[in-house]
Order: structure tokens, then sequence, then C-alpha cells
């Protein structure tokens, strides 16, 4: 009988037992540690760098006008709302809660980045279909840590409806192959 009420008490507390004081306590103290100010600065700076670079790219591409937009429009705009973002963080920001310090699973951000990378090259070769269907499932079993039969099933899912909604309903010129 002892044995069983050491195991009850060792066993956690529901969090739905517990006031909103002690969740945020409990939550803080899980929180991985803060990167502190020079990094938030840093990755500050290379937002705005990156919205910078898509600025002088987008205006290459050609901007139009609202009525009659070129290719550069969107890239345009989501450059100018990078940089002004960048830059509140930079100056305004820094001075509220703490960042995450990089850790293991930080890394995980530069796989998905490789695998849209490889989306994006592989698409006018093949088409989209199975460069689709690949980063689905990378970004389901590896980022999302779904089992491998959802993450197949799941990804076969988003691949079809993305072709019924682009290529069959909307007729849009994406690459294809079929």
């Amino acid at each position: 009988m002892n044995e069983t009420a050491n195991v009850v008490r060792a066993l956690p507390e529901p969090e739905e037992d517990l006031t909103p004081e002690e969740l945020a306590a409990k939550w803080e103290a899980e929180a991985p540690p803060s990167a502190g100010p020079i990094a938030n600065l840093a990755s500050s700076a290379v937002a705005t760098v990156l919205g910078a670079a898509g600025i002088v790219l987008s205006l290459q591409l050609g901007l139009g006008s609202p009525a009659q937009p070129q290719p550069g429009m969107w890239p345009f705009i989501m450059g100018v709302v990078i940089v002004a973002l960048g830059l509140s963080q930079m100056f305004i920001g820094r001075h509220g809660g703490e960042g995450e310090k990089f850790s293991r699973l930080s890394w995980l951000v530069l796989l998905g980045v490789a695998t849209l990378v490889g989306l994006v090259a592989l698409m006018p070769v093949i088409g989209f279909e199975i460069p689709s269907l690949l980063l689905c499932i990378v970004w389901m079993k590896y980022l999302g840590g779904e089992t491998w039969r959802s993450a197949l099933l799941y990804s076969a899912l988003v691949v079809a409806a993305f072709y019924a909604i682009f290529i069959l309903a909307l007729g849009t010129t994406i690459p294809h192959l079929f």
C-alpha cells in the first residue's frame, strides 16, 4: 500500500489541475534558454538583409502598377514587409522578450530550407508532383514527427489536392507531369 502511494505521488500533476500562475511557472521552467540581445540583434539584421535582397531582386523583375502588376510586385511588397519587421525588431522588439537559443532542433530549419530549394530546382525539370510529394514526406516525417504511414498518406493527399486545385480547377501553368 505504501509503495502505491509513492508511485501516485511521483506521477506528474495534470495540466488541467494547475492554476494559470502554476502553469506559466511550469512552462517557464521547461523553456529553452534565452539567446540574449546579441543573437536577437543578429537575427534581426539577417532578416533585414534578406528582405533588402528580395527588394533588389524584385525591382529587376519589374513592379508594374496595382492595376497591371508585373512579376516583381508581390516579392517587392513582401521584401518591404520583411525589412520593416526586421528593423522594428532590431530597434523596438529586442527590449521585449528574449528569443530562444539555438539548439540541435534549430538545425531542422535548414532541412526545411534545403527541401524548398530542391523543390524549386526540380519543379521545372520534372514537374511539381514528385518534388512536392518528397517535400511533404520529409516535412511530415522529419519535421512533424508523423509515422511513415501517415506521412505517406497525407503527403499523397496534399499533392492530389494541389493538383486538383491548381491544375484541374484553376488551369495554372505550373510545370506538371500528368
